[in-house]
């Protein structure tokens, strides 16, 4: 916590609990096949980060989040081939995760708004580094204050071409990888001991 100074509000840092959080993303199938098709989603397993949080100092507040690249995982119920052929798909030829193996956030600006005991709507405004291409990506949550504890969750999109990602497609390009995907989180962060 930061020591507040005259006015200030303190602000409280957490560390997220990648046990308890859980973090996807869902790629949606287009083309004349896309009926056919499946939209995978991948669970992002290997990611840390903090987050700063001072609800009447919305200024204060952050995060910060680093993602291994090569540690999405389908969490679809599919064939260990097909799981193999999508996530090593995935790793060489759209992440490119031996060449850009970290995925960032790091929070700029944040607006707060309470909306009710211990819980506020949140809009972190920050860079996103994937694909070794940065952007500026605004990410909305609702936050929930619980002790020693913080919970945030919510979605937002990501056009893949904005960060020179390939589309991949298949069966002769009947099948297709459409350009945006969702990302939906909930994510737990304690107070550190």
């Amino acid at each position: 916590m930061t020591a507040p100074e005259g006015n200030e509000i303190p602000t409280v840092r957490y560390l997220i609990d990648k046990s308890s959080s859980k973090f996807t993303v869902r790629a949606f199938a287009g083309g004349m096949l896309s009926a056919l098709g499946h939209s995978p989603t991948f669970g992002i397993r290997k990611f840390e980060g903090e987050i700063e949080f001072a609800p009447q100092e919305a200024g204060t507040s952050s995060l910060r989040l680093a993602v291994e690249a090569d540690s999405l995982e389908v969490m679809d119920d599919i064939s260990s081939k097909d799981r193999r052929e999508i996530e090593g798909t995935m790793n060489k030829d759209v992440l490119e995760s031996a060449k850009y193996p970290a995925i960032s956030f790091e929070t700029i600006s944040a607006t707060v708004n309470k909306l009710g005991e211990a819980r506020y709507q949140v809009s972190l405004t920050g860079k996103i580094t994937l694909h070794g291409v940065t952007r500026q990506l605004v990410i909305p949550a609702q936050v929930t204050e619980m002790g020693d504890m913080l919970r945030a969750g919510g979605e937002f999109p990501l056009m893949q071409t904005n960060f020179g990602i390939k589309l991949v497609n298949a069966a002769g390009g009947t099948l297709k990888v459409k350009d945006e995907l969702k990302f939906t989180f909930d994510i737990v962060a304690r107070k550190p001991d």
